[in-house]
C-alpha cells in the first residue's frame, strides 16, 4: 500500500493525515496546538532566549511589548513543531512503512507571510530583530496594513494599473501579501532592508522540509498579484506606490513560480529527523488552504462551487474562462487545477458570528438546559430554530459582524439586525443570524453567475456542515441549490496529501495529475441537501430585503455604519 501525508496550517493548529493513495481512505490523524498561537496583544519573551519558541503568553519577567489594534503575529517555530510532532504521530498510529509514503504536501492559511535572510532564518530568531514585530509572521488576518492597501487601490487606478484590481474584484485587501510588506517598509524600513526573502510561511515551511526555496502558483496568484500571462505587476507599478519598492519582486522575492502539483524537494535529513520519513521522500510545492480542498470535494471541473465553511467561508469556483467578476478575490489561471481559471469569494464572518452570539446573547436558562441535556448551546439553538418555519420571526439581518470580503470588500461595514420586538426570542436571532450569512453565500452565487461564471449545485465542507443540520438546509433553501458533502473529514489535509501523490508521480505509485488523483482520492457522501420549494419562495422575498439594505449600507448611499465605527476609535483612545 502506497500512503500520502498531507498536512495542513490552521490559525490556531496544525493537521496531518496519512492516507491511502489508492483509494483516499484516511488512515491516521494527529492535531497540534500551536504553542504560542496568535499574538494580537503583546509579543512577550525572555531576553536571554535565543530561539523564538521561549514566547510566553505568562506574566512573569520578561520583554512585553504591546501590539497596535489589527495586528496578528506568528511564530514560525510554532510550524516546525507541528511536522515534529504530528507526522510521527500519523505514523506510528497508521503502522505505515515510512518506505510506503511516497509523497507530502501541505497547506497554509494565506496570506501568511514573514521576511527571512536568504538561508531562510526567520528574521524574529535572531536577537537583533527579536524585539521588532514586524519581524514576526504576520497572519492571514493581520488588518493593520490597510492604510497600505487603501493607498495601492487608489494609485493603482490613478497610475493607469485598474486592470490588475480588476482581477481581485477591484480591491487589493489589507490581508494580502504587498500591504503587509509595504508596511513594514514603512513603520520599520531597518527590518525591510535587513530582509532577504519576503515570502508566505506556506512556502517557508515546505523550503524547511527540502531545504529548496520555492514559490506556488496559488499564493503568488491570488495573494501577490501574478498572473501566468504576464508574471508580477511590472517595476512601474511599485515605484508608482513607492519609489523602494521598485525592485521589490527581484530583491526580495523570486519569479519562478511553480505549478500545484510539482515536486518542490525531497525530504532532507534534518526533515527526515523531524518527521521520521524517508530522506528524498516527494515533497509538493504549497498550496492554501480553501484552494486545496477544491479537488478533494471532488471538484474539477466548472459549474460546482466548493464552500469551505467554519469561521469564514471560502466560495472556490473552477471557470472555463477568466471573467471580471466584480467583488471577489481572485481570478488565477493554475490556481487550483492546471490550465483552468480559479476563481475566489469569501464572506468573513460565518461560524464566527455562531460563535459570538452564544458567548454574549443568549440567557442563562438556555445555557442551564443545554446542560441539563447534556448538549452544546448550538445543538439546543440549533433545535429551537428549526422548529420555525422561514419568515416566522419577522428579522433580517446582515452579515458584516467581521467586515465584508465580496461582493464589497470592504473591512470597516459592521452587522445589523432589523425587526427585533421585545418578544424576540434567541433562537430567532440565531436563526436570522445563519440565514443572513446564506443570503451572503447567494449575492455571491448570483454575482458569478451574471459575469459568465456558471454555478449549477454547491459542495460544502469544513466543519459547519457536520456540526449544523440546519444551516445546511437553510443554505439549500435561499440559494436554490442542491448541497453536497465530500467524505473526507480532514478536506485540507487530504487535499495536501493528493497533491504529495502527484509530486511523486505514476512511476512511485502516485498520479500524474490532480484530476486523476481527485477521480481516484475524493468522494461524496450519500447525504445531500435539496431545497424546498415552500422555503425557497419566503427566502426570495427576505433575499430582495436583504439586497436592499445590502445596497443602501454597503454601496454608499448611507456611511453610517463607518462614521459609528470611526467615532467607536476616537472616543475609546
Amino acid at each position: 500500500m502506497k500512503c500520502a501525508v498531507g498536512v495542513d496550517f490552521g490559525t490556531l493548529s496544525g493537521r496531518a493525515v496519512i492516507v491511502d493513495v489508492s483509494n483516499g481512505k484516511e488512515l491516521a490523524t494527529a492535531v497540534h496546538e500551536y504553542r504560542n498561537g496568535v499574538i494580537d496583544e503583546y509579543l512577550r519573551y525572555s531576553p536571554g532566549s535565543s530561539i523564538s519558541s521561549r514566547i510566553s503568553y505568562g506574566t512573569g519577567p520578561g520583554t512585553n511589548i504591546r501590539l497596535e489594534p489589527d495586528w496578528a503575529l506568528q511564530d514560525p517555530n510554532d510550524y516546525i513543531e507541528v511536522f515534529k510532532n504530528t507526522i510521527p504521530a500519523v505514523l506510528k498510529e497508521s503502522a505505515v512503512d515510512p518506505a510506503d509514503v511516497i509523497g507530502v504536501g501541505i497547506d497554509f492559511t494565506a496570506c501568511t507571510m514573514l521576511p527571512t535572510r536568504a538561508d531562510g532564518t526567520p528574521l524574529c530568531f535572531l536577537s537583533e530583530w527579536r524585539d521588532n514585530p514586524h519581524s514576526w509572521v504576520k497572519l492571514w488576518k493581520h488588518h493593520a496594513a490597510q492604510p497600505e492597501a487603501n493607498q495601492l487601490n487608489t494609485i493603482a487606478r490613478q497610475a493607469g494599473f485598474g486592470n490588475i484590481l480588476d482581477r481581485y474584484g477591484g480591491k487589493i485587501s489589507s490581508e494580502w501579501f504587498f500591504p503587509k510588506v509595504w508596511q513594514i517598509l514603512n513603520e520599520a524600513p531597518e527590518v525591510y532592508t535587513a530582509a532577504d526573502r519576503m515570502l508566505e510561511a506556506a512556502d517557508w515551511v515546505v523550503w524547511q522540509l527540502t531545504g529548496v526555496e520555492t514559490r506556488n502558483s496559488c499564493t503568488a496568484g491570488y495573494k501577490a498579484m501574478w498572473s501566468k500571462t504576464e508574471g508580477f505587476p511590472p517595476a512601474a507599478f511599485f515605484k508608482a506606490l513607492d519609489p523602494r519598492l521598485e525592485n521589490i519582486v527581484d530583491e526580495k522575492m523570486k519569479r519562478d513560480i511553480l505549478p500545484l502539483g510539482a515536486r518542490a524537494g525531497g525530504i532532507t535529513e534534518q526533515a527526515a529527523q523531524w518527521t521520521g520519513l524517508k530522506v528524498g521522500t516527494a515533497v509538493a510545492v504549497a498550496n492554501v488552504d480553501a484552494h486545496v480542498a477544491v479537488p478533494a470535494a471532488t471538484v474539477t471541473e466548472s459549474g460546482r462551487m466548493v464552500m469551505i465553511m467554519g469561521t469564514s467561508i471560502c466560495h472556490m469556483v473552477i471557470g472555463e474562462s477568466e471573467e471580471i467578476v466584480p467583488g471577489m478575490c481572485g481570478v488565477v489561471m493554475d490556481g487550483i487545477i492546471p490550465d483552468k481559471p480559479g476563481f475566489e469569494a469569501g464572506q468573513s464572518c460565518v461560524g464566527d458570528n455562531f460563535q459570538w452570539f452564544t458567548e454574549t446573547c443568549v440567557p442563562e436558562t438556555y445555557e442551564k438546559e443545554a446542560r441539563q441535556r447534556g448538549i452544546s448551546i448550538h445543538q439546543l439553538l440549533e433545535e429551537k430554530a428549526a422548529a420555525q418555519k422561514p419568515g416566522a420571526s419577522g428579522l433580517l439581518a446582515l452579515d458584516w459582524w467581521n467586515g465584508n470580503r465580496s461582493v464589497l470588500v470592504d473591512v470597516d461595514l459592521t452587522g445589523m439586525m432589523l425587526g427585533m420586538t421585545l418578544l424576540t426570542k434567541p433562537e430567532e436571532i440565531y436563526r436570522a443570524l445563519i440565514e443572513s450569512t446564506a443570503y451572503g453565500t447567494r449575492l455571491i452565487v448570483e454575482t458569478f453567475q451574471k459575469n459568465n461564471v456558471p454555478i449549477r449545485e454547491l459542495v460544502a465542507t469544513g466543519g459547519l456542515p457536520d456540526r449544523n443540520k440546519l444551516l445546511m438546509q437553510i443554505y439549500a433553501d435561499v440559494t436554490g441549490l442542491p448541497i453536497y458533502i465530500p467524505e473526507a473529514t480532514q478536506i485540507g489535509a487530504v487535499g495536501s496529501a493528493m497533491h504529495g501523490a502527484v509530486a511523486a508521480g505514476s512511476a512511485a505509485g502516485g498520479y500524474d495529475t490532480i484530476i486523476d488523483a481527485s477521480l481516484n482520492m475524493a468522494h461524496l457522501r450519500e447525504e445531500s441537501y435539496q431545497p424546498i420549494a415552500e422555503n425557497k419562495a419566503i427566502y426570495d422575498k427576505l433575499f430582495a430585503e436583504y439586497v436592499t439594505l445590502h445596497d443602501y449600507f454597503g454601496r454608499g448611499e448611507n456611511d453610517v455604519m463607518k462614521r459609528l465605527k470611526a467615532l467607536k476609535i476616537r472616543c475609546s483612545q
